[in-house]
């Protein structure tokens, strides 16, 4: 009997961080497998831009700064306007720089904390009060790092906004289960975006060549959204072939 999986053709996703990247990556895997997406981030240009290509009966664009508890609202709200339901969020919005503790200014790493922390947050918050009042159900997917379950040199205060994520979704995991919410986190290791770029990472590094594709990772949210809803995956760490663990 081949195995069950759940058909997403008449889910509709959240996406954060998604005028490029894992983001971008995530909202055409799931309108490729039939979801409709609302997706969200700063840059208005790059969102429409993703809502042209996918097309309007397929996604809508929720322009916001992650970092505002309205705007996770609004992205919400923004996916029941457009399409009448929220079944899942996938919460993806982050940065992350390289260097010693004392290396970045207090506002650089201000910023870190508040978009990788603080907007985890507000969309998590925002996604399962929609939960409640459709009577429960849904799926929130956390894009953490392998820095959130061992740290690295180099990396500690954005190693440390990756625990906090692992955390915040291992506890949720625990409050929201018996609600019918499941909660996963996936924790890759490098991924081939702009992440980090001029802050550690050099654009047309032949290294980067070597990482993981955002495309991996979508397909990686696909895949625990399509699980029979009488499963879970609440961890998932993943890893390039050719990258040392």
């Amino acid at each position: 009997m081949p195995a069950e999986t759940r058909d997403l053709s008449s889910t509709v996703v959240a996406v954060t961080g998604a005028s490029a990247g894992i983001g971008a990556a995530t909202a055409r895997l799931l309108v490729e497998a039939g979801a409709r997406v609302a997706v969200q981030a700063r840059r208005k240009d790059r969102l429409t831009q993703l809502v042209d290509e996918l097309g309007a009966d397929r996604a809508v664009a929720v322009p916001g700064d992650v970092r505002d508890p309205a705007s996770a609202r609004d992205l919400v709200q923004g996916a029941v306007d457009a399409f009448g339901r929220l079944d899942s969020i996938v919460v993806n919005a982050g940065i992350g720089a390289y260097g010693g503790i004392l290396d970045a200014t207090d506002e650089e790493l201000t910023t870190m904390l508040r978009t990788n922390i603080d907007s985890s947050v507000w969309a998590v918050r925002a996604a399962v009060e929609q939960f409640r009042r459709a009577g429960g159900g849904g799926d929130v997917v956390v894009i953490s790092s392998v820095a959130g379950l061992r740290g690295g040199g180099s990396e500690a205060v954005y190693a440390g906004t990756k625990f906090a994520q692992v955390g915040l979704a291992g506890s949720l995991d625990r409050e929201v289960r018996t609600e019918g919410i499941r909660v996963s986190t996936l924790c890759p290791a490098g991924v081939h975006t702009e992440f980090a770029i001029g802050n550690g990472r050099t654009e047309g590094d032949p290294a980067l060549d070597d990482f993981l594709q955002p495309e991996d990772v979508g397909a990686a949210v696909v895949t625990v959204l399509r699980q029979p809803r009488r499963m879970r995956t609440t961890l998932w760490a993943m890893w390039s072939m050719a990258e040392g663990s």
